[in-house]
């Protein structure tokens, strides 16, 4: 099948940068470039607007960076709790998606849209996750998704301590430990 060239308008990820001329599949230019506005079709005329318009897309995507990097760099580690019900075991009735972590981070004071957040996967289990926003083509911030049954769970699991089944497990541990030991002295005096 026949390439598209194409010229960006912005930076691409495992593409290019913004002015580069690339080759790619009819869908992907069809599907996902042209319509976002990411790149035009490198006819002779569209060549030609580009360059009288690329001091002006520059600048343009320099200011955007430039913001992009000051609310990055004013949020810090962002975190966002989710409250979900799930099974004994820690399994979630569901599952917590992009959309649901944009719209956690909006409410939050971090207006972001659901494409902006990248996970390889949805979150399936209760716990801490970690899922990047990307904010400009050039600029990502990682973000902490705590899902949790309660927000005194969620405090527990940002504090670090183990909720549920783990809990319980290492309290068991505990326990079994405990009672080793004083088997272990009981054994030590009647010796």
């Amino acid at each position: 099948m026949a390439q598209v060239e194409l010229i960006l308008l912005q930076r691409v990820e495992n593409l290019g940068q913004m002015g580069d001329v690339v080759r790619v599949k009819p869908g992907y230019a069809r599907n996902f470039l042209l319509p976002q506005k990411k790149a035009l079709r490198a006819s002779k005329e569209n060549r030609a607007h580009f360059e009288t318009q690329r001091a002006q897309l520059e600048a343009s995507n320099l200011r955007r960076r430039q913001e992009a990097e000051r609310v990055a760099a004013s949020i810090g580690a962002f975190s966002v709790t989710l409250i979900r019900q799930a099974g004994e075991s820690g399994s979630l009735y569901g599952s917590v998606t992009a959309r649901d972590i944009a719209e956690a981070a909006t409410a939050g004071g971090l207006a972001i849209t659901r494409q902006q957040v990248e996970m390889p996967h949805p979150i399936k289990s209760l716990g801490l996750a970690r899922a990047h926003v990307q904010l400009h083509p050039e600029v990502n911030i990682t973000i902490t998704v705590n899902v949790a049954r309660s927000p005194e769970e969620a405090e527990k699991q940002a504090r670090g301590e183990k909720v549920g089944l783990a809990a319980d497990a290492d309290a068991e541990a505990a326990q079994a430990a405990e009672a080793t030991a004083d088997l272990d002295i009981g054994a030590a005096i009647n010796a």
